[in-house]
């Protein structure tokens, strides 16, 4: 008599039914999903945590002038001393009251108010807040007169706030007023707040600061969004940063194709430009702005690689 053969059924050797595959594909997307949108939040909560950053500043420097007549950094002698604040200079940049927030670079001809970021007004701005007790932070290391000479590294701490932002962004000051940088296609004397990575202060060349983009297009795009009018190139924010590349010597010889000379450079993120342009641009996922390649208004580049690019820095005016 032969015995009876049992055939048991193995499930791994029979595979995963729909139903498995279907349950195991609905997981991982909600896993996805709950990744990006975590990504997002992050994102998010970081520009509005920017925004609120400018917006403190923006009402530490009125309750400054309100109760002092003056910007922050451009008070003056005898008043500056007066209240408690470090002495000022005699040259134009060194608190002069004008309302324009100058920097002091030393060159051949002797001081001249300019670009500078390392001396001057642009930098006594932080150092008056933080002595009036209006931001977080204490920036006693600028002077009005001084040469500061090198400053790279962690040094930068005590004379620039960093960008809540982050990724290595600052938050600096300076003006379009006359022989500063200007943002093209604003009126003089507007006084800006500029984000961007900042590298070194070197005062022994005319006085310059290295800084390069370090925003994301769709941080950028956001932020201007919220604030303005969304546009790179027009409005209170706009897609221009203040800095000389780190390999520049600063000579007034340097032909800047940005647009900057010997009177700084300044630059719309992303562009080579010095002016504002409706030129054709074409798209890339390494420029901060675009239009398409078609001729007219430029619009951030937030369809190059999902706005991922870190290629944006901005300005924002005082308010």
């Amino acid at each position: 008599m032969v015995a009876p053969r049992f055939h048991v059924k193995s499930k791994l050797k029979a595979g995963f039914t729909l139903v498995e595959l279907s349950i195991v594909l609905v997981i991982t997307g909600l896993i996805i999903g709950g990744v990006l949108v975590g990504r997002d939040l992050i994102s998010a909560a970081g520009v509005r945590a920017q925004i609120s950053q400018i917006e403190k500043y923006n009402t530490a420097v009125n309750t400054f002038q309100g109760k002092y007549g003056y910007l922050p950094g451009d008070i003056p002698d005898p008043a500056a001393t007066q209240y408690g604040f470090a002495a000022r200079g005699q040259y134009a940049g060194e608190g002069d009251g004008s309302g324009i927030l100058e920097g002091v670079n030393f060159d051949l001809a002797g001081w001249n108010y300019g670009p500078n970021q390392g001396t001057g007004e642009t930098v006594m701005f932080w150092s008056d807040l933080s002595n009036a007790h209006l931001i977080d932070g204490n920036f006693n290391a600028a002077s009005s007169t001084a040469s500061a000479g090198l400053i790279t590294g962690a040094a930068l701490s005590t004379w620039f706030p960093s960008a809540k932002i982050g990724r290595g962004n600052s938050v600096y000051v300076y003006s379009s007023g006359p022989g500063e940088v200007g943002v093209p296609g604003k009126p003089a004397s507007q006084n800006y707040f500029g984000i961007s990575a900042i590298s070194m202060m070197n005062e022994l060349y005319n006085g310059w600061m290295a800084s390069a983009p370090a925003l994301t297009v769709s941080e950028a795009y956001n932020m201007d969004n919220k604030i303005d009018d969304g546009l790179p190139q027009s409005g209170a924010v706009v897609a221009f940063y203040v800095g000389y590349p780190p390999s520049c010597c600063g000579d007034s010889a340097t032909p800047w194709a940005a647009g900057g000379g010997n009177v700084g450079a300044g630059t719309y993120a992303g562009v080579n430009v010095s002016v504002v342009t409706t030129v054709a641009t074409p798209g890339s996922t390494t420029t901060c702005f675009d239009n398409g390649n078609i001729v007219g208004v430029q619009k951030y580049s937030v369809s190059q690689n999902n706005g991922a690019g870190i290629n944006c820095a901005l300005s924002v005016q005082f308010q």
